[in-house]
């Protein structure tokens, strides 16, 4: 067996981390590749993703960590009502130059709770309840309310707003039909498929 691709993240809290870091696992598994996840920053929110990407770059310039760089670098921020090419330009404006070849940025548009939305089939056999996602908007809390209504209807408590779903509902998810439903979606599991097989081939 070829060695496991290492990955690490970036994050801004915990809803980032229940759904990012297992939608991660499943694209390695549809590509048939091993990967070892390190979670490097989910709190915060965007600011400290932000600030803990920055410092972690430089300690890696001044090589100050002895492990050896990992094979692809998520750094995930919401969009917040930015566009998505925006909101990506952000963190490449962020990355410095020997880091570039390894990244691929999450920009949920405009938050994270609309993936957890984004395959109302799957939502509905893991949860058991179909969510009515409806058009973008950005107002904030928009789709956390949709989240934790969706939650409720199905008769669970609600205590962590819906998030508690996150590995499951990355488990079942269609990919092409959420990636059809979402484009920032659709863009981040091209992106990483893509890294992922550059990573492979380059380690091969």
């Amino acid at each position: 067996m070829s060695e496991a691709l290492r990955v690490e993240f970036f994050l801004e809290d915990s809803a980032h981390e229940k759904l990012i870091v297992p939608l991660a696992e499943q694209i390695a598994r549809k590509e048939e590749l091993d990967i070892q996840c390190q979670l490097r920053n989910a709190r915060g929110g965007h600011a400290g993703a932000m600030r803990s990407f920055e410092s972690y770059q430089v300690v890696r310039a001044k090589g100050l960590e002895g492990r050896g760089l990992p094979d692809v670098l998520i750094v995930a921020i919401d969009g917040n009502c930015s566009s998505f090419t925006e909101t990506r330009k952000q963190i490449l404006r962020a990355t410095h130059a020997p880091f570039v070849h390894m990244l691929v940025t999450a920009c949920p548009d405009p938050h994270i709770e609309r993936w957890y939305l984004a395959d109302p089939e799957s939502f509905q056999t893991v949860v058991g309840t179909r969510p009515k996602v409806g058009p973008t908007k950005c107002a904030r809390g928009h789709y956390k309310r949709l989240l934790t209504d969706a939650v409720r209807h199905a008769g669970h408590p609600t205590t962590l707003r819906g998030i508690e779903f996150g590995q499951d509902l990355a488990e079942a998810m269609d990919l092409f039909r959420a990636g059809k439903n979402d484009s920032s979606l659709k863009a981040f599991i091209g992106d990483l498929r893509d890294a992922l097989r550059r990573a492979s081939q380059t380690k091969g």
